[in-house]
């Protein structure tokens, strides 16, 4: 089985002040200097294999000196640096700049400018070395396949070839008017005094083992990249918006950004677009990250979730196959689209071991089929809802007790399925680990949610009898949960139960994501949210995932008290459904504010230190930047705050503003509306839309919620 999938999944260190771009399946990490080094887990990824590890650049024999590096969109970068003097002592005249942008490969414009009143001469070299590692290979340090290689100079360009078994794999480097030799790139120059000179330089995986790079990276100065071109596509499908509080604006532009460059394409089929998890690792399909993704920022473009669906769906469980953890009906855990054999996977390149995909499968559905799309779309879908809720009532509760497990099926799986998948993330309250099959009380609640989608899309299509049937278990399983979950003396949820039908007994974030799902009876809702923001848990910049108090607690972990954005949009979500409007606009803000602190972008998570502690956020070292449920974290944020949402069917959209007055006004036009665009304003409480398609109302209220549905319908108890 595959190291990708071991029990340790938090990221490879990328070692401080490395730059990371992206777009799409690809990706460059690098120094701060913008070299790439073989012995870090640096290099150029094309669909999950390392076409460049080493780009070395110096000038008359020496590295350059970062100065800064600043990520102008996520898949563009510029470089500065400067050619340290031999003498070590006076500033050096010789500012370099290295201008890079991702695609299928990079290309690198570099310019060097001399401050000096004479000319220089001046040597400039890049080292070059394609290695063809896989991912996992890189981001575990165990780089070991050596492939059989030859190094062709043919003219200005240096093609890399490697054979490994029978695959065939070539990089091609393109620099026009280079010296080129097999292992470097080589210009000789004079740089005029108060003078400038440039060269561009290409690097890129060649089509069919030939010598010609793909067309993305062949173009005349000023002319766009297909990068650009993709983002402005995107930023014209898309809301603009503008705030008052430019803080706020700036974060959610970002976050459009950063959802934009993460969308890749379903080879098989280009039209669907999904969101892969996030950079630099796991630029792929993941079943839960993608899918909350989607759910999140379904008001922002809900075509993503159906992209995602429909990608899924293709490829759901068929089988049972112990290694690759498939089973029947089941949503996976991770693909890898395109991999040319799955090299780093043991042969497989889809891997199953989660156990909430396949219930969250069913609610984005549900979520998906209120925005508009077409019936003949959603109901191309239902027949994959039902096999998902099979899985769910017979290989998710193998033992028939009501409740969804997980245990892994080989030694080599995730030993955690749930969200928090590292292998200590699931304890006691004295510490100790919970022990297989584990029932979590947050996948009891996407059980709980599935149930509901389900029924409702029954009775929307006048299947009244199943509609009926699934209400009955989502009722069951809610009471079920409230008595075996509930710790009376604790005042808090459980957050699963272990192999004994034992509560683990730690006081965690999990159920804090109940409350969105409406699992959670009323009776213990204040003390939920009263223990949610509770100074064990609220660390000024969000929600532990684990309390203070708590024997596995530490802040700079990855899944016992560190706090992950993601997970707090959700617990707010969950707090504004029944009314805690201050205790979710606290939690907002202060993620908000967090991401002040790293230009706008949410981290996949921080630590959990206190705020009164540190007067900064600090930084996870490993945390994936940019993720996509981090990315759509303060879009999640805003829209549950302005209480916007959408049920094209029932010809309703809701909005009931409840933004901190900090925000100040939100106007935002091009907001995607069933087959329409629309217009919102919001000052203070006060929300106005404009340009509703025909057939659509707004209403000053929240949307109904599933559970208000079915009972309005008369199912339900």
């Amino acid at each position: 089985m595959a190291a990708g999938w071991n029990a340790d999944t938090a990221a490879g260190p990328v070692g401080a002040g490395t730059v990371t771009l992206v777009e799409g399946s690809s990706f460059c990490i690098s120094s701060a200097n913008g070299d790439i080094h073989p012995e870090h887990p640096h290099g150029v990824f094309h669909e999950d294999t390392r076409i460049l590890s080493r780009w070395n650049l110096s000038v008359n024999g020496q590295p350059l000196e970062a100065l800064t590096a600043e990520t102008k969109e996520p898949y563009r970068a510029l470089f500065i640096g400067r050619v340290p003097r031999s003498d070590g002592y006076a500033d050096s005249p010789l500012i370099v700049e290295r201008l890079r942008e991702v695609g299928a490969g990079i290309l690198e414009q570099i310019t060097i400018r001399n401050y000096s009143s004479k000319e220089t001469e001046c040597v400039v070299s890049l080292s070059v070395e394609s290695d063809f590692a896989d991912l996992f290979e890189v981001k575990e340090a165990r780089v070991q396949r050596r492939w059989e290689e030859s190094r062709q100079p043919e003219g200005d360009s240096l093609v890399i070839r490697a054979g490994w078994q029978d695959l065939v794999k070539s990089v091609v480097v393109n620099a026009r008017g280079a010296e080129v030799t097999a292992d470097s790139v080589t210009y000789r120059t004079v740089v005029p005094a108060r003078g400038e000179w440039s060269a561009r330089v290409s690097v890129a995986p060649a089509t069919d083992g030939g010598g010609v790079p793909p067309s993305s990276l062949v173009r005349t100065v000023g002319e766009v990249s297909p990068s650009d071109r993709r983002r402005q596509e995107w930023v014209a499908k898309i809301p603009k918006l503008h705030m008052s509080n430019r803080s706020i604006e700036r974060t959610l532009r970002r976050s459009y950004d950063d959802l934009g460059a993460l969308r890749i394409e379903d080879p098989a089929h280009p039209e669907r677009i999904v969101v892969a998890a996030g950079a630099p690792w796991f630029m792929t399909l993941f079943g839960r990250d993608s899918l909350w993704a989607s759910e999140m920022a379904l008001p922002v473009d809900p075509s993503l979730a159906l992209g995602t669906l429909q990608t899924l769906a293709d490829r759901q469980g068929k089988v049972v196959d112990p290694m690759s953890e498939e089973e029947p009906g089941k949503i996976l855990h991770e693909v890898r689209l395109g991999i040319s054999s799955g090299l780093a996977l043991g042969g497989k390149s889809a891997y199953y071991g989660s156990v909430d995909a396949t219930p969250q499968f069913v609610m984005a559905l549900g979520s998906v089929s209120r925005w508009g799309f077409g019936r003949d779309t959603i109901a191309a879908l239902l027949p994959h809802a039902d096999r998902a809720l099979d899985w769910v009532r017979h290989y998710g509760d193998k033992d028939g007790d009501g409740f969804v497990e997980y245990e892994r099926l080989n030694d080599q799986g995730l030993i955690n399925q749930g969200w928090k998948d590292s292998w200590d993330g699931i304890n006691f309250a004295d510490g100790t680990l919970a022990k297989p099959p584990i029932a979590l009380c947050e996948v009891q609640a996407l059980v709980y949610s599935a149930f509901l989608s389900r029924a409702w899309m029954a009775y929307d299509a006048g299947d009244t009898p199943l509609a009926a049937q699934l209400t009955d278990e989502a009722a069951a399983l809610k009471k079920k949960f409230n008595e075996q979950f509930w710790l009376p003396d604790r005042g808090y949820y459980a957050i699963a139960l272990d192999r004994d039908k034992r509560p683990v007994d730690a006081c965690a974030s999990n159920m804090g994501q109940c409350l969105w799902h409406g699992i959670v009876d009323e009776d213990k809702l204040p003390f939920v949210a009263e223990r949610l923001m509770s100074p064990e848990m609220f660390s000024g910049w969000g929600v532990r995932t684990l309390a203070t108090d708590m024997g596995a607690y530490n802040p700079a972990s990855y899944h016992n008290g560190s706090v992950w954005p993601h997970d707090n949009a959700v617990i707010a979500v969950g707090l504004l459904r029944y009314g805690f409007v201050e205790e979710a606009q606290r939690i907002a803000t202060a993620l908000l504010e967090a991401a002040d602190y790293t230009d706008g972008r949410l981290p996949e998570l921080f630590c959990g230190f206190s705020r009164d502690q540190v007067t900064e956020p600090v930084p996870y070292p490993t945390a994936c930047s940019p993720q996509a449920w981090a990315a759509t974290t303060p879009i999640m944020l805003v829209t549950s705050l302005m209480r916007y949402d959408a049920h094209v069917s029932r010809g309703g959209v809701w909005m009931d503003p409840v933004l901190p007055a900090s925000y100040g006004d939100l106007h935002i036009t091009n907001a995607p509306m069933g087959a329409g665009r629309i217009t919102i304003d919001i000052t203070g409480s006060e929300a106005s839309v404009q340009g509703l398609p025909e057939g659509l109302t707004f209403h000053r209220e929240h949307r109904p919620w599933l559970t208000e549905l079915m009972a309005e319908a008369g199912l339900g108890k």
